[in-house]
């Protein structure tokens, strides 16, 4: 074996347990050897992922062909699990335990995986850049002193820095996208509907989607085939037939695997705000994009300054629907010796619910308040359609359309905390998509911020910068393809943090 263990990816050691060259009880102890300083990590259970790997090790033995049997991974702690701890990152749900696993991680446990344990996320999803959970931050493992991402930080910062090959995530607005640009993995955040929603704690229904965030589009495409599929019990879940996207990816002849492949670059995801370095290292994905074979064509989204508005008027009102029922007597933890009904509710919530999540609430019940529905929550929802159509209109010109994740690398910890809309507008490239339902995923290309190699260790300087592919509805598998093809020519998807 070339690699250390804890350097494989999910098809890597996938193929060694298929070999009989590892086991899953060999895998899993050499990641449970690492020690957690990002803060990745809010449950971490070494006696059931050893116990889970020893009876993925017996099944195989036994000729069982589960398709991720023993592979390791951890989930997002807005996946409710019977095995961990669930809180969302809330102080609310402190110490809860579910009856029934969320069907992301019963399909994924259906498929063999094994699982480590609970990962670190903004509370309730709410935020981009890891800071608002209740337990603590979680820290970028290319530097420590700055964000991962959010709200799925806790997920790509453990990819990222090998505690995991690959972890589950929930995009909203950006919530895979953008940390896994920021910690240099890739991640895909599917169609609406592809991914069951029941079982994920919800922070705006008509947006949540779960996804996979991994170093490479292959272990994307493998985790995605096994999360994905229709369920009745999600009624936001659609009756899709579920591709072998891996089999699709791995048919690519040739040096010019993307020829025909029409790129779309809108002017609006480009624009003079857009920091340098990052722009940068994306026209130099671009530009391997083209000697792949893939044209660039120039499109519109002539709205997309629009959707910061609209998801923050969106977004917070649904917010606002679903954590009413947090409050202390149907769901969650409740305040002590309460005087009566009112002083339990308002201290409640007051106590248990972060800074962002009362914030959002706020502004949630206030757009759909008497008076202001109209006005404010009505019209959101008229430009959201607006904006999914300026999509369709672009891809009538173009297969998929590309950009930044985000205008900038990631940021220090605790430099915005002054001016929450910084945040907010850093989702300008990510929300767009996410409004209209569409497929979307983020891929290295690169590194800004004084991305140069260092002399002593080799390995690059600077802060990750990933690349937005977005593909019209249910086109994950071009998604995929086009993204795979790209990690076939390049390696900005192999670098890793110094120290890892």
């Amino acid at each position: 074996m070339s690699k250390a263990v804890h350097e494989l990816g999910v098809a890597e050691g996938l193929a060694l347990l298929e070999a009989g060259q590892l086991s899953s009880r060999e895998w899993v102890d050499a990641l449970l050897s690492r020690e957690d300083r990002l803060g990745a990590f809010l449950h971490r259970d070494a006696v059931g992922a050893r116990a889970a790997a020893d009876a993925a090790d017996a099944r195989r033995a036994a000729g069982d062909t589960a398709p991720l049997l023993g592979v390791p991974l951890a989930h997002k702690d807005i996946f409710v699990t019977t095995e961990h701890p669930t809180t969302a990152g809330s102080k609310i749900l402190e110490g809860y335990r579910s009856p029934f696993d969320a069907t992301v991680v019963a399909n994924l446990a259906r498929a063999g995986v094994v699982s480590l344990g609970k990962l670190n996320c903004d509370e309730f999803a709410m935020g981009s850049a890891n800071e608002n959970s209740a337990y603590g931050k979680a820290h970028n493992p290319w530097d420590t002193t700055r964000v991962p991402g959010g709200s799925s930080g806790g997920s790509a910062a453990a990819v990222a820095a090998r505690l995991l090959p690959a972890a589950t995530g929930t995009d909203t607005g950006g919530s895979i996208r953008q940390p896994a640009s920021f910690c240099g993995i890739t991640g895909i955040k599917p169609t609406y509907g592809r991914c069951s929603r029941y079982g994920m704690i919800a922070f705006a229904s008509s947006l949540d989607q779960a996804g996979p965030m991994a170093r490479s589009a292959e272990d994307c495409a493998l985790l995605l085939q096994a999360m994905a599929g229709f369920d009745e019990r999600d009624a936001t879940s659609l009756q899709q037939p579920v591709p072998d996207w891996r089999a699709q990816m791995l048919r690519q002849e040739g040096s010019q695997p993307l020829k025909g492949l029409r790129i779309g670059l809108p002017d609006e995801f480009f624009p003079q705000q857009l920091d340098a370095d990052v722009n940068a290292a994306v026209r130099a994905g671009l530009a391997a994009l083209q000697a792949l074979g893939a044209e660039l064509v120039p499109v519109q989204l002539p709205r997309t300054e629009l959707a910061i508005p609209v998801y923050y008027l969106i977004a917070p009102a649904e917010a606002s629907s679903n954590l009413s029922r947090f409050d202390g007597v149907r769901y969650g933890a409740r305040c002590e010796d309460p005087k009566d009904l009112l002083d339990l509710y308002q201290r409640t919530r007051t106590e248990r619910f972060g800074a962002e999540v009362q914030r959002r609430i706020l502004i949630g019940t206030y757009v759909l308040s008497h008076g202001y529905y109209d006005a404010y929550y009505l019209q959101a929802q008229k430009l959201r359609r607006m904006i999914a159509d300026d999509f369709q209109a672009a891809f009538k010109g173009c297969d998929l359309i590309a950009g930044p994740v985000a205008p900038t690398v990631a940021w220090s910890i605790g430099a915005q905390d002054d001016d929450p809309v910084k945040a907010y507008l850093a989702d300008i490239f990510t929300l767009p998509g996410s409004l209209a339902g569409l497929p979307g995923m983020s891929v290295p290309v690169g590194f800004g911020a004084n991305g140069m190699l260092d002399p002593v260790t080799g390995k690059p300087g600077g802060m990750p910068v990933g690349l937005q592919l977005l593909g019209n509805y249910f086109d994950e598998g071009r998604l995929l393809h086009t993204a795979h093809a790209l990690q076939q020519a390049t390696d900005w998807h192999r670098a890793a943090p110094q120290g890892v």
